[in-house]
């Protein structure tokens, strides 16, 4: 009762001050625009008097322009204060909108409403002046305020700069073309529009024409000059835009793309959201579909620890990993610039800092004892085919000897769930690298303790990993070539580091307590020929291989295989309840041989004896494959197939 007693004369005295603290900000936006106010006077005045002559077909009655002269500055001072009430000094309007059109038709509608009130009492001049002059005056206002506007879009036809080809006549089109017509300084001009909606065919945006589908790209070019397309329906699939890449290399323009419906929802897509189209956007992988309940269920609470934290695979699983919320995340790397950039990316009061190295047995388990862990992600590793082959105690030490030295400490302090980070060169072997992730692979299955879930997680190449063959091409054809490729006949299969590490982490989830050690398989759909890979590349930047870029054909290098394989013939793969990830039941190293090969390696390794070293890891991987390259051989810097 005393509520609401009290509630008008608390709000009251707020409201008046805040009503007049808006119409005095009004008031000194109004003098800052004297010069449109003496207009709009000028085009009122002029407005009633034709609406007048207009009214006695310009035989003015003697007493009509005596009665005129008494309404204009009626209607004068109506004017002024509408068009004052709804903003419309002050404006931009060299940017105005659908916004301050709305506030226009307001202002408009008020004047006309209070003309008419007025004119009730003793009629000054005819009703029909009274409506006709109102609204012929608010469209000379309304004229002289979007002047810029209105002929903008006629300068830009005329103006310089890129002519581009915007694909997608939806909103993100839309937002496209108005922010190019709207500023042409940053030197795009849009020509035409092309949409898969045959009924927008034939009309216009901002007087830029939509005149086609995306299969009449390369005629649309040649028509306009166009040296650019941008790929802008955000809700496309990965066939049609993989259909716009085709037409865009056959049209031989540079593609490039909006990155999706996120940049729609924040707001509408502008200049600033176009990037150039990457490989994984053509890869025509269907999109992954992950249940995060389970995964955060084994996250939620928990003490995570991510060995390789600051690299590729590493910092991602990071990434997903805070998402769910652990009670700790320990980031460990050796490499203290990118364990502290993923740190600072991702702050928070959870996030710990760790710098060890995983070779260093003493330091894990000190690391282990001090935090306990609950659940560890290790993707610690060397990976580079070409630099092992070279190298091949250092390959021993991280893959081998370093898994070892984490399993060692997870089991001493009780880790439940484990999940390491394998790939498919593991599979039949044939270099130093995949023998190292295979015997790591091994270790998982034969050192999971009883009841604990640990898991290796086994898929193919990741694109934009450092080092991996897509940055690599990047960095060439920026360069100008050449294009290096291994083997015309080479193949891999790809995945992007996020589906990876989404996988990855289902597959966490899907590791059953007391399994004895599981090894999972990611779906990776086709492998992907490195040649057309490299064609695509080149192509999607504007240039033509062989003409503007050459690839050039360098030789298998050692320990490179011509296609690699996700299951060996004396595996077997079962489905899981993910769609994307299936259960591989391998075949185990005997016991002993893997127990004493990994301290042999040990000493192998501290001992620099690089032949012996390879020998034990073909022994103890079970393959004659391995290559006995020349350990002081260092690879080609500028060849990557793998």
């Amino acid at each position: 009762m005393s509520f609401n007693a009290t509630e008008p004369s608390t709000t009251e005295p707020e409201l008046l001050p805040r009503i007049w603290a808006r119409v005095a900000g009004r008031i000194v936006h109004m003098r800052s625009d004297l010069a449109v106010v003496a207009l709009d006077m000028a085009l009122t005045v002029s407005a009633f008097a034709a609406m007048l002559l207009l009214r006695y077909d310009a035989s003015v009655p003697n007493d009509g322009w005596s009665k005129l002269a008494g309404f204009i500055p009626i209607a004068m001072v109506v004017v002024i204060v509408s068009n004052l009430a709804w903003g419309l000094y002050g404006q931009l309007w060299q940017h105005a909108s659908l916004h301050e059109a709305r506030q226009l038709i307001k202002a408009g509608s008020s004047t006309l409403i209070a003309l008419l009130l007025i004119d009730l009492g003793p009629r000054q001049i005819p009703l029909s002046v009274v409506v006709s002059g109102t609204v012929v005056a608010t469209f000379l206002m309304g004229l002289l305020r979007f002047q810029n506007r209105l002929f903008s879009y006629h300068r830009t036809a005329e103006h310089a700069g890129i002519g581009v080809v915007v694909i997608g006549a939806g909103d993100a089109g839309a937002g496209l073309v108005s922010d190019m017509v709207n500023s042409p300084r940053a030197g795009f001009r849009p020509v035409a529009v092309l949409d898969e909606d045959k009924q927008r065919h034939g009309r216009s945006f901002m007087g830029v024409p939509i005149i086609g589908s995306i299969d009449d790209l390369p005629a649309t070019v040649e028509r306009t000059g166009a040296n650019l397309a941008v790929f802008a329906m955000t809700n496309a699939d990965q066939a049609t835009l993989r259909r716009a890449a085709t037409a865009a290399e056959t049209a031989d323009v540079a593609l490039k793309i909006v990155p999706g419906m996120s940049s729609a929802m924040r707001g509408g897509v502008s200049l600033r959201d176009i990037r150039d189209v990457q490989i994984e956007d053509l890869l025509g992988r269907k999109e992954i579909v992950t249940d995060l309940d389970p995964v955060s269920k084994i996250l939620r609470g928990q003490r995570v620890l991510i060995t390789g934290a600051g690299g590729s695979i590493g910092s991602e699983i990071a990434r997903q990993v805070m998402e769910c919320e652990p009670e700790l995340l320990l980031l460990l790397d050796h490499d203290e610039t990118h364990l502290y950039d993923i740190a600072t990316e991702l702050r928070g009061d959870v996030v710990v800092q760790v710098l060890a190295d995983i070779r260093n047995r003493h330091q894990m388990r000190a690391v282990f004892m001090e935090h306990r862990p609950s659940v560890v992600f290790h993707a610690a590793a060397h990976k580079h085919v070409p630099l092992l082959e070279a190298h091949p105690t250092e390959a021993a030490l991280t893959n081998v000897v370093g898994t070892s030295n984490v399993l060692d400490a997870a089991a001493k302090v009780g880790v439940e769930r484990l999940v390491a980070i394998s790939t498919d060169k593991a599979v039949y072997p044939s270099s130093v690298m995949g023998a190292s992730k295979r015997i790591g692979e091994q270790l998982v299955i034969s050192r999971t303790p009883p009841g604990a879930a640990y898991c290796a997680v086994r898929f193919g190449n990741v694109l934009g990993s450092r080092g991996s063959v897509v940055p690599t091409f990047m960095r060439q054809i920026e360069a100008g070539g050449p294009v290096t490729v291994t083997d015309p006949r080479m193949t891999r299969f790809f995945m992007s580091i996020e589906e990876a590490v989404q996988l990855v982490l289902q597959a966490s989830a899907l590791a059953e307590p007391g399994s004895g050690g599981e090894v999972f398989m990611l779906d990776m759909g086709e492998p992907v020929l490195i040649l057309d890979l490299a064609e695509r590349m080149i192509r999607l930047s504007g240039r033509q291989p062989g003409r503007d870029i050459e690839i050039e054909i360098t030789g298998v290098r050692p320990g490179e295989k011509l296609a690699e394989e996700l299951i060996a013939l004396d595996e077997s793969e079962s489905p899981t309840v993910h769609p994307s990830v299936c259960r591989v039941a391998t075949v185990a190293i005997e016991s002993e041989l893997l127990e004493q090969g990994v301290l042999r390696l040990e000493k192998l390794a501290a001992n620099l004896d690089a032949i012996r070293c390879r020998d034990l890891l073909r022994e103890i991987a079970g393959t004659d494959a391995v290559s006995l390259a020349d350990p002081i051989t260092a690879p080609e810097e500028n060849s990557f197939a793998s």
